[in-house]
């Protein structure tokens, strides 16, 4: 069974594999396609990385997260949004 281990992802034969493509599925879930390195196996897989818990939560403020997402959006996003928030 492969296993990711920090930032390495091992093969079920117990060799490295090379992550080639990600799927991101979600903000927090992504598929990992990936392949074994070791030309005798060339098992070719893909795994599964998701979001579990948190262990200690972040100290930036909900506005300081707000406004890095807003950052993020593509300008006709953005004005979207600015649209959508001058109803309240």
């Amino acid at each position: 069974m492969p296993t990711l281990q920090g930032t390495r992802i091992q093969c079920g034969c117990g060799e490295r594999a090379v992550i080639h493509k990600t799927n991101r599925l979600s903000f927090d879930c992504a598929d990992l396609y990936c392949k074994c390195k070791n030309p005798a196996c060339g098992h070719v897989f893909v795994m599964s990385l998701y979001f579990s818990h948190t262990l200690s939560p972040s100290a930036k403020t909900t506005s300081q997260m707000a406004a890095e997402l807003c950052k993020a959006l593509p300008p006709e996003a953005r004005q979207q949004l600015r649209q959508q928030l001058s109803m309240f």
